[in-house]
């Protein structure tokens, strides 16, 4: 991890400790994996943010860099800044700009001072689901949105509605027992609740909240051996756990999860998801 000069939430460090360490790492490189995996949501995503000719965005948790890229790509003077924890993907995120309107800053979205109504939209393709305080985060980005500007934000729906996840803790939990996480824990079901989204968002500043629920099939890997090695790096924190006829025993129970869903074009599970809209009042 890079020594630490931006501003913190204490309550985010382990986040950081997570996200510019070995987990950030292994997202950045895999990243053209990870991007594979949501391309079908790609499309939906970035119609909903429908930036426009000469707008400024702001993309919260922006990884390795697709989303902002794909926005500064198609629209004639749009700019983008993207903003992550993780160095190692912000560096392939500036890596893969190639010279378009875009800059990549470590930062903590939670507090960060993006300056009052420097941006016309706040996007994010699943970086705001991890905030230890988010009704803080999402006041702060508010601020950092001019008066009718516009959020946009992909978030997981339900373990109930994602197969992907379920199937993968599933097949380790037979090995080691998995407690589900708390509902408002920072993590991948942290804003599934509309009820409590839309609490959140109008306690920051922001009107006009909407949900759009969406499906599509995630892709893991070009086949099951592939898809395996992919998520046992991915799930390298809970492998960590198991002693060794453990971790061959879990790898096991994935792998066949993989072969069951292999198909032509590689392995897919299902998916659900919200596309979050609001709007800062004029």
């Amino acid at each position: 991890m890079n020594d630490v000069t931006m501003a913190i939430d204490p309550r985010n460090s382990g986040q950081l400790r997570t996200w510019d360490g070995e987990h950030g790492a292994y997202w950045a490189e895999h990243a053209d994996t990870y991007d594979h995996s949501y391309a079908d949501y790609q499309p939906a995503l970035l119609a909903a943010i429908s930036a426009q000719p000469g707008e400024r965005v702001l993309d919260v948790g922006c990884g390795s860099g697709e989303l902002a890229i794909d926005i500064v790509r198609s629209v004639p003077g749009a700019s983008a800044v993207g903003v992550d924890l993780s160095n190692a993907q912000l560096d392939v995120a500036r890596g893969r700009a190639g010279g378009v309107a875009t800059k990549f800053v470590q930062a903590d979205a939670q507090l960060h001072d993006f300056g009052e109504a420097a941006y016309d939209v706040v996007a994010s393709r699943t970086g705001t689901m991890f905030f230890s305080d988010p009704g803080m985060a999402f006041a702060n980005l508010a601020r950092a949105t001019r008066p009718g500007g516009r959020l946009v934000m992909f978030v997981w729906r339900g373990i109930e509605d994602n197969e992907w996840l379920r199937e993968f803790t599933g097949a380790i939990g037979r090995v080691l027992p998995l407690d589900p996480p708390p509902a408002d824990a920072p993590g991948p079901f942290a804003l599934s609740d509309p009820s409590r989204v839309r609490d959140l968002l109008e306690g920051g500043g922001w009107a006009e909240v909407a949900f759009a629920a969406h499906d599509a099939q995630l892709w893991f890997g070009a086949d099951a051996d592939r898809a395996t090695t992919f998520m046992v790096g991915q799930m390298a924190w809970l492998f960590a756990k198991l002693d060794e006829g453990g971790k061959r025993q879990a790898e096991s129970n994935l792998r066949a999860v993989m072969a069951d869903h292999e198909g032509a074009d590689g392995v897919r599970l299902g998916s659900g998801a919200w596309i979050v809209t609001a709007r800062r009042p004029s």
